[in-house]
């Protein structure tokens, strides 16, 4: 495994079960760290306690893959962009790149990502679109618009885990 490392943002994602998900399949492809913004839900409740609904789709992963709670996106976008990590955001867009074509070899020099999920209805914000290095999508071929968020995050997560 190279240095490089893989960063996720989770933005306004509204379900705990897709964010219990997301934790399990990004410890599995070994991301170096979550960020839940906007209103995502944390892994505890207010008390301390791991919320049942995350429970049941992470299965323990919030023990093994960092994470941190960080209200403002573009904050956190600002301090990872001076770090030298790639901003990628997953939503389709006039604009955005196939993910498979992407991450075969069109990537910058940089040497670590930070991809960026959203909302399972709205997606990504154009304003939150305009302040990543690049979009990426993952191609369609039935008749569904879209998928899951959390599969979604496990697709990206595998291709971009390829070159890491």
């Amino acid at each position: 495994m190279s240095n490089k490392k893989i960063f996720l943002i989770l933005h306004n994602i509204r379900s705990l079960y897709n964010v219990g998900a997301i934790f399990r399949t990004a410890e599995g492809l070994g991301v170096k760290k979550i960020y839940l913004t906007g209103y995502t839900p944390e892994p505890y409740d207010i008390f301390g306690k791991l919320r049942k609904d995350f429970a049941k789709t992470a299965l323990g992963a919030e023990k093994y893959v960092e994470w941190k709670k960080q209200k403002n996106i573009f904050n956190l976008i600002k301090r990872l962009k001076k770090e030298k990590i790639q901003i990628i955001a997953l939503e389709q867009s006039k604009k955005s790149l196939n993910l498979k074509k992407f991450s075969l070899g069109s990537r910058t020099s940089k040497s670590s990502i930070a991809l960026i999920l959203g909302n399972e209805v709205r997606g990504i914000s154009k304003s939150v679109l305009k302040k990543s290095d690049v979009v990426v999508e993952i191609p369609m071929r039935g008749k569904k618009e879209s998928l899951n968020v959390s599969v979604a995050a496990g697709i990206a997560l595998w291709e971009f885990s390829k070159n890491h």
